[in-house]
């Protein structure tokens, strides 16, 4: 509920039979609709004709019985939800993107961000490449297929494709024969693997996609992996394992992803449930009921108030049929949606003291606005707790905060913050504890460089969410 924008979600399914695999991936992608509400897009392969629909907006509104129908039957499949780090909203950049290649056809999805997307995209239009698109995606395609050309194998030529490729990036590929999971060195984005009664094998960013499609979770793609799914069944290409130190995003656990999948061995919701109990030892208050933001606030504010025994309440009531409010456009319109979205119920919080727990403050507009809701239904007193810590640095692998400007944290003191959003106190989890809370789980290291801690991996020359859609006055690069 912060500000803070996600990246996007990525399935895929491979059949040993012909069968209705584009419905497969339409319950896929509606259990991945949180990862990314711009757009989504599904390509189905029958026997290496490639057949696919896109479009602006939710699953539900881009694909009925009729457009699913019309893509036919198939025994690979892959689909895509969006929300842009790199790119404008635009028909143009949903995906999948599909490639035509005499060395063959190939669909790919990706969920991530890569930090030199601009210098690779560079060289490839300085050699005659032509791009449709403004995403980082399209450029992840052209390396591919360029390494297509001398590489006997598509998974050998996305093998070699991976030493050029920098940042973050969990993708599924479908060539005519074979369906391809990959997570790049660093683990960012999660991606994991299952299996249906019916000896299907579905890809997903997330374990509740699996569940979706009745598919048993079999385990996570290693940080660096390649896995491979044909008619000869698995195969695992680990050449880049071990390569980088696994920094998989810990905003996976506070913020993007459902509180059921399990992510790298660790539930989601235990996670957040962890965070609210150290919340609770760091920052203790007095207080008559803890009230949690939803959705991504409540696990914590249960696990505040498990630790601190002060009661849990149910302090809103969330439209479900509006999106998440950074998904808007524009801050004015996220501020907006607030008021809409999220209602206080007067009965919980009237006369009390509250512990406000959300995920994540980010620029604090949208915070404040909450705060006020609260007050207005008669809030005695006011303590935010955040499960996350203060945020003030940018994010370079996956969410759209590519600058400092308008970070709260950077440019206010604890006590100017809580002056500024409204509240009496407010405290932020540690950098300390947010790395214990998925302890346990295979996850063996984190990403906290939006933290203030080391980022682990370069920082790319050209930040901007919109870089490759500059205008004429802004390019050197480009004069009539």
């Amino acid at each position: 509920m912060s500000g803070l924008r996600e990246e996007c979600g990525v399935f895929g399914i491979y059949s040993p039979k012909t069968a209705d695999v584009a419905n497969a991936v339409y319950y896929g992608l509606f259990a991945l609709q949180h990862r990314g509400q711009e757009s989504c897009g599904i390509v189905v392969n029958d026997d290496g004709l490639f057949t696919s629909y896109k479009d602006l907006g939710l699953v539900n509104d881009v694909f009925d019985a009729t457009t699913l129908k019309s893509l036919g039957q198939g025994n690979i499949a892959v689909g895509h939800v969006r929300y842009g780090t790199t790119g404008q909203n635009e028909r143009l950049n949903a995906q999948p993107i599909v490639v035509n290649h005499i060395k063959g056809r190939m669909a790919l999805a990706h969920n991530g961000n890569l930090t030199n997307s601009f210098e690779l995209r560079q060289n490839l239009e300085l050699n005659g490449s032509i791009f449709h698109t403004t995403s980082d995606t399209e450029v992840i395609s052209y390396i591919i297929t360029k390494e297509r050309l001398t590489a006997p194998t598509i998974e050998q030529a996305v093998n070699k494709a991976m030493d050029s490729i920098k940042g973050a990036y969990s993708l599924v590929i479908m060539s005519p024969s074979k369906l391809i999971a990959v997570r790049d060195p660093n683990g960012f984005r999660p991606i994991c693997y299952g299996k249906t009664d019916d000896g299907s094998y579905v890809v997903a960013s997330e374990s509740c996609a699996l569940d979706a499609v009745g598919a048993t979770f079999i385990r996570d793609l290693q940080a660096g992996e390649i896995v491979v799914f044909s008619k000869d069944g698995i195969k695992s290409i680990t050449d880049h394992c071990n390569t980088r130190k696994k920094s998989m995003c810990v905003f996976e656990y506070i913020y993007f992803a459902r509180p059921d999948s399990i992510i790298d061995g660790c539930s989601v919701h235990t996670a957040r449930l962890r965070a609210g109990a150290f919340l609770a030892l760091e920052h203790p208050v007095q207080a008559d009921i803890v009230v949690g933001v939803p959705d991504s606030g409540i696990d914590a504010a249960i696990g505040f108030s498990r630790q601190s025994g002060i009661p849990y309440g149910i302090g809103f009531i969330k439209n479900k049929y509006i999106g998440r409010t950074f998904i808007s456009p524009g801050q004015k319109s996220r501020e907006n949606k607030v008021k809409i979205k999220l209602n206080p119920i007067s009965e919980t919080v009237s006369g009390k003291r509250v512990v406000l727990i959300d995920d994540s403050i980010v620029r604090g507009t949208t915070s404040a606005r909450i705060v006020k809701l609260i007050r207005d239904a008669g809030a005695k007193e006011v303590h935010m707790r955040v499960s996350a810590p203060a945020f003030v640095n940018p994010c370079y692998y996956g969410t759209d905060i590519d600058s400092k400007e308008g970070l709260i944290a950077c440019n206010h003191s604890l006590d100017e913050i809580a002056q500024i959003i409204g509240v009496d106190s407010i405290g932020y989890l540690s950098v300390d504890n947010v790395l214990k809370i998925a302890q346990g789980s295979g996850c063996n290291g984190f990403c906290t460089g939006c933290f203030g801690t080391e980022y682990p991996a370069e920082i790319p020359v050209n930040t901007k969410k919109n870089r490759f859609e500059r205008k004429i006055s802004e390019r050197e690069d480009c004069r009539e």
